[in-house]
């Protein structure tokens, strides 16, 4: 600044000073107005957009990973990329320590590298480059802020660190050493910069490959979803004690509950008397005295608050009567009924007879004789008794004992607490005459068999 600037600052100063702007009402009506003006705003964001929904957290849940809010994304990004530099070795210390003791200084020093007295952004060409180049980069590292640092790493250290380091030093640098044209010279550089910083992360979004990005735990946020999630979990952790349909009865194949008989839980006794949170309560701790094993994580189980929360959902909506079922759950969950001349597939028609009624007692950790319903391959040919089914022959196991035959040694009559309705053991018999196919196009092309 030069003697003559300096003497035009203090008349301008002397002469605002003069005039002046009161405190009080201007200034505080004005930080009013604004305050105000962003109350509205966030009260709009929070009724029309919301919040996604959540599980309640869990701090016995140590598979939860967790994620940083969108705005804190490319500072989680940005540490991934430096840290994939293999001389810096741990960086947590450089993110927690360094970078912030850079930036604070950086602050500081401000008023004597920029020392400026013009405030038209025209007369600011190194900070607007400055910060354009750095608001580019968070927008850049936002977007693959999801893909790992170990797909196109090149690319990723290149848009992310390489390239704003290089459009910074840039900013700060042209000044010093172009005189003429400043601004169209820092224009440029920002530009091109700019350009290639967002052009290579949208390259890092397309070519990486689908897997890459970051699996996220699937949250059940309607009440559809929270029933259907629900009603999975009840199939996979319920069945086998109080049946597919929470009728209850005589307990057969559990360890320690052989031959007890449990009351329906899905009778107007325990759907009027017994309220979400108490339900909720049984899951996640248990009936110890009466053989229930807690499901909650908290209490040795597998099963997270959210988890919980969707099978009293389930519960609730399907069994207690003053509830009425959304029309979309109905359709999702029925099972699938078949044609008088359609041929049933593994896919569309007997995937979701196990997972309802066979799928509790035929998965891992229970004594099943091996037998994992979990694969095409394992229903026909798993277990030890296998073949378990054989195309054409209604002799089989799994047909005999779907009839309510007792194998002995081989199995008992299937699903042991409740017959499986009539037409539900047609389709096993329809898909067995058929062949067994695997898919829907499979089906198309076997053979037509009548009811």
């Amino acid at each position: 600044m030069n003697a003559e600037q300096k003497q035009q600052y203090k008349e301008k100063y002397a002469n605002a000073k003069q005039h002046g702007v009161k405190f009080w009402p201007d200034i505080i009506y004005k930080d009013l107005l604004i305050s105000f003006a962003i109350f509205i705003l966030l009260v709009g964001l929070a009724t029309f957009l919301g919040v996604a929904s959540e599980p309640k957290a869990d701090p016995s849940d140590s598979s939860y990973i967790p994620r940083p809010e969108w705005y804190f994304l490319f500072l989680f990004k940005f540490l991934a990329i430096y840290g994939q530099i293999p001389w810096l070795g741990k960086i947590e210390w450089l993110a927690a320590t360094v970078v912030p003791a850079v930036g604070v200084l950086a602050l500081f020093l401000v008023p004597f590298i920029d020392r400026s007295p013009f405030r038209h952004f025209s007369k600011r060409g190194a900070a607007l480059a400055f910060m354009t180049v750095l608001v580019v980069t968070m927008v850049g590292l936002t977007l693959i802020a999801n893909v790992p640092t170990t797909e196109l790493s090149a690319l990723q250290f290149i848009s992310g660190l390489v390239l704003p380091a290089l459009g910074m030093a840039a900013a700060l640098l042209i000044p010093l050493f172009i005189k003429k044209d400043t601004n169209r010279a820092l224009a440029w550089m920002t530009g091109v910069t700019s350009a290639l910083i967002l052009g290579l992360a949208v390259a890092v979004l397309v070519l990486s490959p689908p897997a890459a990005a970051a699996e996220e735990a699937q949250v059940a946020a309607t009440l559809p979803e929270q029933i259907l999630a629900g009603q999975d979990l009840y199939s996979v952790h319920c069945v086998e004690c109080h049946g597919a349909e929470g009728e209850g009865g005589e307990i057969k194949g559990v360890e320690g509950l052989e031959g007890v008989i449990l009351d329906p839980i899905n009778a107007r006794d325990v759907m009027y008397t017994f309220t979400d949170e108490t339900l909720y309560n049984i899951i996640a701790y248990g009936q110890p005295d009466l053989g229930m094993t807690p499901f909650g994580l908290a209490y040795g189980g597998t099963l997270g608050p959210g988890e919980m929360e969707n099978m009293v959902t389930f519960m609730r909506y399907t069994w207690d009567d003053r509830a009425e079922l959304p029309a979309e759950v109905t359709a999702a969950s029925a099972m699938p009924t078949l044609a008088e001349s359609e041929t049933p597939s593994y896919e569309v028609h007997i995937q979701p007879i196990i997972k309802r009624y066979c799928i509790s007692c035929h998965r891992e950790g229970k004594t099943n004789n091996n037998y994992i319903m979990d694969t095409y391959e394992n229903v026909i040919n798993g277990g030890d008794n296998a073949p378990n089914l054989i195309a054409g022959d209604l002799t089989c196991n799994t047909i005999r004992m779907l009839n309510r035959e007792d194998l002995g040694d081989i199995g008992s009559a299937m699903p042991p607490t409740k017959a499986l309705k009539a037409e539900l053991v047609d389709v096993w018999v329809r898909w067995v005459l058929a062949g067994m196919p695997e898919t829907a196009e499979d089906a198309a092309a076997a053979p037509s068999i009548a009811p």
